[in-house]
């Protein structure tokens, strides 16, 4: 039937939304999550709601800046214009953009005709402020030009702070069109003009927008040794509302770059100050930051007390909502269903009173979101008696009120994000064209508006709605285009994670890593069985991609930057008899690319789920730590080793292969290859081993016919507070070895192993290798990834400074031969990949839990024997000392050879 807008109209109208309150709800009918959403009804209540009923006004002046000839005098007799720059203020605070420019436009109207040049440019700027808020670039930037031009014109001495904060404004506008480095140098002249003004709050301010644009290029040392002049120069400076706001932007930018220590600093100063000056709507803002922070490092309730102390703080609404929808967010990931219910109403009461602005917006997302969590996990959990959240018409409802009010303020940012998650709603209830339409609509809106960070999650929803459709080859391009957008993003991912922005914060695991696997499965799907080499060389370079999106994500920071060199020129010119091997683990397979030297890369499948996989890899790695348990250990090897080689282990022999270098994915990083079986042999007593983080090296050099020099360091007790580390008693035998194995050393034991010591060596003295005998952990969490020194530890994101301080020789090989992966860390290996990479040495080795420290003396002088002949590789010294260790009568056991891993350069 032909919907006319009147029937359309009249349908909508017809309908009553009504809360159905039994408890047994969901659990009685759980076919009420997949109701389809009638369009027709969803399109009417967007015309309804597109005709607000609004004050009237004169029609010479409700025209959006058309205004009649002679309107000027009409208008300044009607406002004052400084009123009516006020009022602009005001709507921009409250989030009304479009409202507000037409307001600061009509002010610049009439200061033009009165000849307020100053008060003309303070306009002008505020209006650009506005238009960068609806990404409006070419408008926001003739605004600030004309402004600036105005200034310039005018007595500087008399009118340097104005001058300076719209150079502030012009800064903003350049970093969010990507100019971050002429951003910095605005920045950098608003500081200057500032300190000659003896303008502390806007120093501070400068320094603050400085660390953004040093952040936004990648260089956080510079950014945070830029925010410790911000903490310095605040310290100074009375108690005020400026300063707790000041220490509360510093403090969730330190969050943002990983210095969670200082950043609890900075937020717990803010509060205090904010407490002091009894200021309600500070103390709950700081006590927001607070929740965030405890988030961040995985404190759950912390967190939520954080939340419920800024809602008892009677905050503005807009930060309560953001509070209790966290807090919800919190409640949702542990399933407390019961707790929910308590909490569900008093959200969606108090955002149907948040006036119209882009942050209540996207908290109507983000609860509508929330609610579709609410809904899955309640219908999973079919034990529980619960009615929690809305039925899928009512977040419906408020997602098109959403994207109403967007409209409303002429906010195409905001839309954009509401129309996704509305098209993710139909894509939810199965109404594909229906999502494909609106997901469309909001990837036109979020292209023009420059979010790359909402664009790239419309086109990834485009892939999914296409490859369900049956349209590969368009899937596979919204695919493409998603990692390209990801790609762009690069460094500004982390930058996303704006704490002034919640709804838009992503978890890597959720929102950035299925789109690079889904994507490799879509490739590779597309071959219909043929070993196609661009899509196997596509698919690999997205793993590799997805790979150092990882590292990007744990360090919080691009890495890898630098000249490369790709594996396959070194297997086939340099290393002719080595093999890389590329496992990928998809939902529902395992894929294994095959690179062997001088032949085309080919591929092999196993069906099996992601579940299967990793559950199985998780119990071997358990098993492996245990020397008694040799034989589950062999069956589960053997599954593993029938998933990576067994199809390909003819054609390996066959090429004389005796290398196998291994770019690893997800779990499999945690295992050692050198334990998997054959049901023969381990994989170790027939191949030499190595780990690739990429698919290229850092100018690989074999080691072969140097003068081996090592900077020994190591601790045969652990410091003060790490006493759940055993002492290291074979140290010293430890360091005898390699001595005797012809290494020239330099030693720094117990007391003298400290960071300034270390530095102060690597920096006077080139060494080619750094052997660190210390207890040391791998996490996937930064702040869980260290070595310990005499003077406690010395985190993995140190390591850059440590490691690269000479400048004259890059260090070799970087050994830590004491070192363990957190234990139950399925992504562990994560900061193990990241301290091979932040050292910057060629190669890394490292044991991927503690080995009995006199099987590691045995091993550490048997590979150093080997490496100093200057006949065979890295990969090769490493394979005969293991071998050494399995033909000992007491270290058979893979517990004992198998945890040393050699990272990076084999050569």
């Amino acid at each position: 039937m032909l919907v006319t807008k009147t029937t359309r109209i009249v349908a909508a109208n017809s309908v009553k939304v009504k809360r159905q309150k039994q408890p047994g709800h969901w659990k009685k009918n759980p076919s009420a999550h997949f109701l389809r959403l009638p369009l027709y009804f969803l399109m009417a209540l967007l015309c309804i709601l597109g005709s607000p009923v609004l004050a009237r006004v004169p029609s010479s002046i409700n025209s959006s800046f058309q205004l009649p000839i002679n309107s000027l005098t009409l208008l300044a007799a009607i406002a004052d214009p400084d009123s009516l720059l006020q009022q602009g203020k005001v709507l921009y605070d409250a989030g009304n953009f479009a409202k507000a420019i037409e307001i600061l436009q009509q002010a610049v109207q009439v200061y033009k005709q009165q000849g307020e040049s100053i008060k003309l440019a303070v306009t002008l700027s505020n209006l650009s402020l506005a238009y960068q808020q609806l990404g409006e670039w070419s408008q926001a930037q003739q605004a600030i030009t004309e402004s600036l031009n105005l200034l310039k014109g005018q007595d500087e001495n008399q009118n340097l702070q104005i001058f300076a904060q719209a150079l502030d404004i012009q800064g903003r506008l350049q970093l969010r069109m990507g100019q971050a480095e002429e951003a910095l140098a605005t920045w950098q002249r608003t500081e200057e003009i500032y300190r000659q003004t003896d303008n502390q709050s806007g120093v501070v301010r400068s320094l603050i927008n400085q660390a953004q644009a040093w952040r936004t290029q990648g260089f956080y040392p510079r950014a945070i040794k830029t925010l410790d002049r911000v903490s310095q120069t605040l310290k100074s400076q009375p108690d005020s509302r400026e300063k707790t706001v000041s220490l509360r932007s510093l403090g969730d930018t330190l969050l943002v770059a990983g210095d969670l220590k200082k950043s609890r600093q900075a937020l717990e100063e803010s509060l205090m100050i904010a407490q002091h000056l009894h200021s309600s709507a500070d103390i709950a803002a700081s006590l927001f930051s607070l929740g965030n922070h405890a988030r961040q490092q995985q404190n759950k309730l912390q967190a939520i007390a954080y939340y419920q102390q800024t809602v008892a703080a009677s905050p503005p609404p807009l930060i309560k909502v953001q509070a209790q929808l966290n807090h919800l967010s919190l409640l949702i990931e542990d399933k407390r269903w019961a707790q929910l219910q308590s909490l569900l109403p008093l959200i969606e009461s108090q955002l149907n009173q948040l006036p119209p602005s882009r942050a209540s917006i996207y908290a109507l997302v983000n609860f509508s979101q929330s609610m579709a969590k609410v809904k899955s996990g309640v219908l999973q959990a079919s034990s529980q008696n619960y009615y929690l959240g809305l039925s899928t018409h009512e977040s419906a409802v408020l997602l098109a009120s959403a994207i109403q009010k967007s409209r409303n303020l002429n906010d195409k940012r905001a839309e954009a994000y509401a129309l996704k998650s509305l098209g993710g709603l139909y894509e939810e209830t199965g109404q594909w064209s229906e999502a494909q339409d609106l997901t469309r609509q909001g990837l036109a809106l979020a292209q023009s508006s420059n979010a790359p960070e909402i664009t790239y999650t419309l086109e990834w929803q485009l892939g999914r709605l296409l490859r369900v459709q049956k349209d590969i080859n368009g899937a596979i391009a919204a695919y493409d285009a998603a990692v390209e957008t990801l790609q762009s993003l690069r460094k500004d991912l982390v930058v996303n994670k704006d704490v002034a922005n919640q709804d838009l914060q992503f978890n890597f695991r959720d929102s950035v890593e299925p789109v690079y696997r889904e994507s490799v499965e879509l490739l590779l799907k597309s071959q219909q069985g043929k070993s196609d080499q661009k899509i196997l060389e596509k698919a690999r370079q997205r793993i590799e991609a997805l790979q150092l999106a990882e590292l990007d994500d744990f360090f919080q920071e691009a890495c890898l930057q630098g000249q490369k060199v790709a594996l396959d020129r070194v297997v086939d010119k340099d290393n002719p008899t080595a093999a890389i091997l590329y496992p990928i683990i998809l939902e529902n397979e395992l894929q294994v690319i095959v690179k062997i030297p001088k032949q085309p890369l080919q591929s092999y499948t196993t069906p099996i789920s992601r579940t299967a996989v990793e559950e199985l890899l998780v119990d071997l790695r358990k098993n492996l730590v245990n020397p008694t348990a040799t034989k589950i250990i062999q069956i589960q090897a053997h599954q593993v080793y029938n998933w990576l080689l067994q199809p390909i282990e003819s054609q390996l022999q066959k090429s004389k292969v005796d290398t196998l270098v291994f770019v690893l994915d997800g779990p499999l990083r945690n295992l050692p290859m050198a334990a998997l079986y054959d049901g023969k042999q381990y994989l170790v007593e027939k191949y030499a081993i190595a780990l690739s983080v990429g698919l290229q090296l850092l100018d690989p050099k074999p080691l072969v016919k140097q003068q081996l020099r090592a900077l020994t360091a190591g601790l045969t007790k652990p410091p003060p507070g790490f006493s759940k580390f055993a002492p290291l008693l074979a140290i010293k035998s430890e360091f005898n070895g390699i001595t005797k194995a012809g290494v020239s050393t330099t030693s720094l034991i117990d007391g003298d192993f400290k960071k300034k010591n270390l530095e102060s060596q690597i920096s006077v003295a080139s060494f080619n290798i750094v052997h660190l005998a210390t207890h040391g952990q791998f996490s996937s969490r930064l702040e869980d990834t260290f070595i310990l020194d005499f003077d406690g530890q010395i985190n993995v994101k140190d390591f850059d400074t440590l490691f690269r301080s000479q400048g004259k020789t890059i260090v070799e090989l970087l050994v830590l031969s004491a070192c363990q992966t957190a234990a139950g860390d399925t992504r562990a290996t994560l900061g193990l990949a990241g301290a091979a990479v932040r050292a910057g040495a060629r190669s890394t080795i490292a044991s991927l839990w503690q080995i009995d420290d006199e099987s590691t003396a045995m091993f550490v002088g048997a590979f150093y024997q080997e490496l100093n002949t200057g006949k065979i590789s890295k990969a090769e010294a490493v394979h005969r000392a293991q071998l050494k260790l399995l033909k000992h009568p007491n270290y058979k056991a893979p517990s004992f050879w198998s945890a040393y891993v050699l990272i990076g350069n084999w050569l």
